[in-house]
């Protein structure tokens, strides 16, 4: 399955991702609790979001409602900034001098406080007769309104004292209270007055806890409980713009998330962000894992806390690497603490476990690694379920036996990764190191075909495996990656062994054939390795070593031999020219690379230091002269990296050994040969 180069790819699987995901979102209403009474609750601090009035008997209710309207005092504040305003105002708008005339009057009245006019005071709920006024301390003192002065008055003293009808009205405008309705505070106030008048029941108001966690449920709690259940499941069901609002917020926060990972990967990931196989694989793991983790909450009360989160990092770890892991396991991690019971254990939990799975897994290349990582994640899920208990309790008795057992299963679940391994590298074409590690073993039937049909290529692939894995392990390139590939880059020679010069023993068929034929033979060792791996379900990164080893190259010794046969002649270079394509990847041209070094080093007369600089500096800048690692990312850098490291494997390999004396004639020698030790 191929995808097209371009940024519609990304939106797609965005979109696709952030629907599917919201969809799944929990909503309010489906995440009703599940709970018994006697028995403990297993949820987080429940906190009332409105008012919740508890209730058996409404008309109780409201006869202490009514009675509460006539006694309830209600509570006012100071404000002490009027009287500036309204100074400055009169100077402003009257004049100075009725301003002087008018402001001791008013001086003396705002000290003593003006309440609002007798019709607005009627329109507040309670007695009109005093007042409860709230000082910055938040202290109340009961006052009298015949300790104050009234709005009323106020206008009246003031319209005594100007007399010009049009200044008079301008004064009047500008006074107002400063003793002002303190509407919040009053309807706090209030509810709490109105409690002892519905003591069986209670009003929870909005902030109060419902149930705290590790409660026992008790018959009082059941029916908060259900009537809390009961009034959001009516406001969600009612509010449909609410509920629209709701899917909105849940959309942009999937997506946000979405497009922080796709950031990352485009910025410190792109073999990952650019090739779309390997993008779809990571973002469809987190969609996955969030829909199993949605059900298991669902299914199983705290289930979420089963759902083994440490496989996401661990997969993305063994086929790509350990930031990438870390990132998208936060991802994964922050989808689903919105609905976790414990948010912030749940959060704090899981990113420690994926850590400690990530810093113990460096390379999974034996079943043994994954089960040391399920315990040390195992161990540090109970370190910081304890950490994070004592932090917020103070104590060990808030712990959830329950929740310890939950994540127990979780560190034992980590170990099925091995199994989800097998199924993410077939679904999307990746490779894992267990899978190169199993490759590169000798014994792999076609391995053991290529030993015993074509020697001399086994031994040449041997060698360029080594001498490739050396530099690639030099510039942090995929080492099990190159050795693996460069094993089986000629298994296509098996088609036709004699035809090559490593597997030749006197007779060369070549001598018999046109350079053309010969071309034709040898090229072909390319396509016939293609049939080969796909006959024997290799992976798609093996045959590209098998496709790109010789890019798109010629091969100049029949072309060479054929156009000095042929000196007038416009010689075509098509049917001399490997079908490629070129390297595309700093391990396929690395072992480009190795292939033809270690290949001509084997013609090398002397096997000098010189020599072997020389030669492996000749071959690798005329590929680079031809072209063929222009579709590679290696840099300079790792190009001198590699030629440092070819120069000094072939040294040590062609390195000269010491001439040894012949045995006395006089009297017998025995000679160890384990001792030779060069």
């Amino acid at each position: 399955m191929k995808f097209p180069n371009n940024r519609l790819i990304h939106i797609t699987i965005l979109a696709a991702a952030t629907i599917l995901v919201t969809y799944f979102y929990p909503r309010q209403e489906q995440n009703m609790y599940r709970y018994e009474q006697g028995r403990p609750w297993t949820y987080a601090q429940l906190v009332a979001p409105f008012d919740i009035p508890i209730h058996p008997d409404s008309s109780r209710i409201r006869q202490a409602r009514d009675s509460l309207n006539k006694a309830f005092i209600p509570i006012y504040t100071r404000d002490e900034s009027i009287l500036d305003r309204i100074n400055d105002s009169l100077y402003k708008k009257i004049g100075a001098f009725q301003a002087n005339l008018v402001m001791p009057a008013v001086r003396n009245m705002y000290s003593r406080g003006v309440i609002p006019s007798s019709d607005e005071r009627d329109k507040i709920p309670g007695t009109s007769d005093s007042l409860r006024l709230r000082n910055r301390n938040n202290v109340l003192s009961r006052k009298g309104v015949n300790e104050m002065t009234s709005l009323e008055h106020v206008q009246q003293t003031v319209s005594g004292i100007i007399h010009d009808q049009t200044l008079r009205q301008a004064a009047l405008n500008i006074m107002t209270p400063n003793i002002v309705y303190d509407q919040e505070m009053s309807q706090r106030m209030y509810e709490q007055e109105l409690l002892p008048y519905s003591i069986d029941l209670g009003v929870i108001q909005q902030g109060q806890t419902i149930i705290d966690k590790g409660a026992i449920v008790s018959a009082q709690d059941c029916i908060n409980l259900a009537t809390y259940e009961r009034m959001l499941s009516e406001r969600n069901s009612s509010e449909i713009q609410s509920q629209l609002l709701l899917i909105l917020g849940e959309g942009a926060f999937v997506l946000l998330i979405f497009v922080a990972l796709t950031i990352y990967l485009a910025s410190f990931a792109k073999n990952v962000y650019e090739d779309k196989r390997q993008f779809l694989s990571v973002i469809l793991l987190i969609t996955v894992f969030f829909i199993f983790a949605v059900a298991m909450n669902h299914f199983i009360p705290n289930g979420i806390y089963i759902v083994p989160f440490s496989i996401v990092p661990i997969l993305i770890l063994v086929f790509f690497d350990a930031r990438t892991a870390i990132f998208t396991h936060i991802a994964e991690v922050m989808l689903c603490a919105a609905f976790a019971p414990f948010t912030l254990e749940f959060i704090f939990m899981q990113l420690a476990g994926g850590c400690a799975a990530v810093f113990t897994l460096e390379q999974l290349s034996k079943r043994s690694e994954l089960l040391r990582t399920a315990v040390f994640v195992a161990v540090t899920y109970w370190i910081s379920y304890l950490a994070i208990e004592l932090m917020l309790n103070g104590s060990m008795e808030g712990i959830s036996w329950r929740i310890a057992a939950y994540i127990t299963i979780s560190a034992v679940l980590t170990s099925f990764a091995y199994i989800l391994m097998f199924v993410y590298e077939k679904a999307f074409g990746l490779i894992s190191v267990v899978t190169l590690v199993e490759l590169a073993d000798i014994n792999h039937p076609l391995l053991r075909e290529l030993s015993d049909n074509c020697p001399g290529t086994f031994q040449h692939s041997m060698a360029v495996s080594n001498l490739a894995s050396d530099a690639a392990l030099k510039i942090g390139a995929n080492v099990q990656l190159v050795r693996a590939g460069a094993l089986y880059h000629d298994i296509g020679k098996l088609s036709n062994p004699a035809f090559f010069t490593e597997n030749q023993s006197g007779v060369n068929p070549h001598e018999a054939l046109s350079p053309v034929k010969s071309a034709e033979i040898v090229i072909n060792h390319v396509t016939d390795g293609l049939r080969r791996a796909d006959k024997a379900n290799l992976p798609s990164v093996i045959r590209n070593f098998i496709s790109e080893h010789h890019g798109a190259g010629k091969a100049k010794y029949f072309y060479y031999t054929y156009c000095n046969q042929h000196p007038d002649e416009n010689v075509d270079p098509a049917p001399f020219t490997y079908p490629g394509p070129n390297p595309r990847s700093r391990e396929t041209s690395i072992l480009m690379m190795a292939d033809a070094v270690e290949a001509a080093s084997r013609s090398l007369k002397e096997h000098t230091p010189d020599a072997i600089s020389n030669l492996v500096n000749k071959i690798i800048d005329g590929q680079i002269a031809d072209g063929l690692h222009n579709d590679s990312p290696l840099s300079f850098r790792d190009i001198n990296m590699i030629k440092e490291a070819f120069i000094r494997r072939l040294k040590t390999i062609y390195h000269s050994r010491i001439s040894y004396p012949d045995a006395p004639s006089k009297k017998e020698t025995t000679v160890d040969s384990g001792n030779n030790t060069e």
